[in-house]
């Protein structure tokens, strides 16, 4: 399955955005989900220092991850895609 992605970079952080969720919808799903994803990017030559989720839920656009890194995506929105994955 081909994941979008985002790789950006901030305040000398390096972080990833992923399109996915969780096919069960629960936290400890998506946390093994958000590893998994996370270890691919790396695996890839990706600098990760903090990733998050990226995904719908009814109308709202919902993430899930490291806790500053949401907050912040809360108020930046969804990045635009700058990679695909194989996961």
């Amino acid at each position: 399955m081909r994941i979008n992605m985002a790789h950006l970079r901030d305040q000398g952080i390096d972080f990833a955005v992923f399109e996915a969720d969780a096919n069960s919808h629960m936290n400890h799903d998506r946390a093994n989900l958000l590893q998994q994803l996370s270890f691919t990017a790396r695996r890839a030559g990706l600098k990760v220092d903090k990733a998050a989720l990226a995904f719908r839920q009814g109308n709202q656009i919902t993430f899930y991850g490291t806790s500053d890194l949401v907050r912040y995506l809360q108020t930046l929105g969804v990045p635009r895609w700058t990679h695909t994955i194989d996961a």
